[in-house]
């Protein structure tokens, strides 16, 4: 690689990272306040300001241009707000409603008076960040690409908003009413974070284009909030993300020996760090959840075995076939269940070959089956339910009667003797055994 190629390829990340790590920590506000869509609201809605700006002062990258832009994102979200207050029209509706007007008028504006400007939708929306470090101003003695301190005026407004708001910006964003009663308003702070948005999106369209913005806004914070339930944790992993993307984008821009957009190549890195995140994130996963969901199936299997093997004990039977049937549940996680606590020292086969209880076991088993039967008679007795209806419910119920709960019931209800069915009780476990492990 040349010196010229290293300086073209360092500015181009470098613009890139920048702008989207600005948009990625304004993001996660958007997402923490159910707002995520509004980002593409006011990356459209803007457009009117824009166009103004440009007949009123025939410049296209003059302040007014980012002033226009700013009061018509404000403009948007006030417009949706009130159109969603004042009438039948659900809030996404309106925000719809307002937003698509507003860029129709744009470009009816755009096409009729501003056809000569210098302003090229297929730019704004796609950017040209390929060129970005090739378009050069003198700053200091050296030739830095014009986009270059736009963009970091862009981000240091957003770090700058962060800190001074940090507290406002946290209450408004949980409790919008706690903010309130506190004396600061959450709407100020709302439109303030809209036209910093505003302010974002149009100081990136010529550089990286309305596209690749709307992703960083969205993508990131939503990757972050799978990783994450802490605010400053979830900005870290939102800026990192669109850092990664950044870089990586540009890298991959090559790929398969084409030569693909880098804004689109980014925002294609977004998505697949997105679908990596929704299936191997350790708590919010699909991964996490399915292993979650498999070692709940297998708890309530095992248990629901050692309900009936010990009912059967009461009966007087006991059979293989008796205590894997009728439980609502897969064959093979029945099947697991049954080996987890034949290891577990809980269940045995005796010299017949038949299955019994052992004496953990058989605790455990007295365990759920005096949690099932304290359920049945509280809501006979609390809840008015016949007794031909409370024991679907306690089937269910006693998987997830922990020791103080079942103190309590049976606290509540006197001790009794026995259930809604006139079946014993089993008397309260010295010592109740852990589920198996999984």
């Amino acid at each position: 690689m040349t010196g010229a190629e290293f300086h073209q390829a360092f500015w181009t990340v470098a613009i890139a990272a920048v702008c989207s790590v600005s948009c990625a920590l304004l993001g996660c506000f958007l997402l923490l306040k159910r707002m995520s869509m509004l980002g593409d609201a006011i990356g459209h809605g803007v457009l009117p300001g824009i166009v103004l700006a440009v007949l009123l002062t025939g410049q296209v990258t003059s302040v007014y241009v980012l002033l226009g832009a700013m009061i018509f994102g404000v403009l948007t979200a006030v417009l949706s707000e009130t159109l969603a207050s004042s009438t039948e029209v659900t809030e996404d509706a309106g925000l719809g409603v307002v937003y698509t007007s507003l860029f129709a008028a744009g470009v009816i504006l755009l096409s009729v008076f501003a056809r000569h400007a210098h302003l090229d939708l297929d730019c704004v929306f796609l950017g040209l960040l390929e060129v970005a470090p090739l378009r050069t101003m003198s700053f200091l003695g050296f030739d830095i690409p014009r986009a270059a301190p736009t963009m970091a005026l862009a981000l240091g407004l957003t770090l700058g908003f962060l800190l001074v708001f940090w507290k406002e910006l946290k209450i408004a964003a949980f409790d919008p009413a706690l903010a309130a009663s506190m004396g600061f308003s959450p709407r100020v702070i709302n439109y303030l974070l809209i036209a910093l948005i505003a302010g974002n999106t149009v100081s990136a369209f010529e550089a990286v284009g309305l596209i690749l913005v709307l992703a960083v806004l969205i993508v990131p914070a939503a990757s972050a909030h799978l990783l994450t339930d802490r605010l400053g944790a979830m900005l870290g992993w939102s800026a990192c993300f669109a850092l990664s993307a950044s870089v990586l984008g540009f890298a991959l821009r090559g790929l398969g020996g084409f030569s693909l957009d880098i804004s689109g190549m980014i925002a294609v890195v977004l998505g697949v760090q997105f679908a990596v995140v929704v299936l191997l994130a350790p708590r919010h996963g699909i991964l996490a959840k399915a292993w979650r969901n498999l070692r709940l199936s297998l708890r309530i299997a095992a248990e629901d075995i050692l309900g009936t093997l010990y009912r059967a004990e009461e009966a007087g039977v006991v059979t293989f076939s008796l205590a894997l049937k009728d439980h609502g549940l897969s064959s093979w996680v029945i099947w697991l269940a049954h080996r987890q606590l034949v290891q577990a020292g809980w269940i045995e086969t005796n010299d017949k070959g038949l299955l019994v209880l052992t004496a953990s076991g058989r605790q455990r088993a007295q365990y759920v089956v005096r949690s099932h039967r304290l359920w049945e008679t509280f809501a006979g007795e609390f809840l008015d339910l016949p007794a031909d209806h409370v024991h679907t419910a306690a089937a269910r119920v006693e998987h997830y009667i922990g020791p103080k709960l079942q103190d309590e019931l049976a606290t509540a209800l006197n001790q009794p003797p026995i259930d809604p069915h006139g079946k014993a009780i089993p008397p309260s476990a010295v010592e109740t055994p852990p589920p198996p492990a999984n």
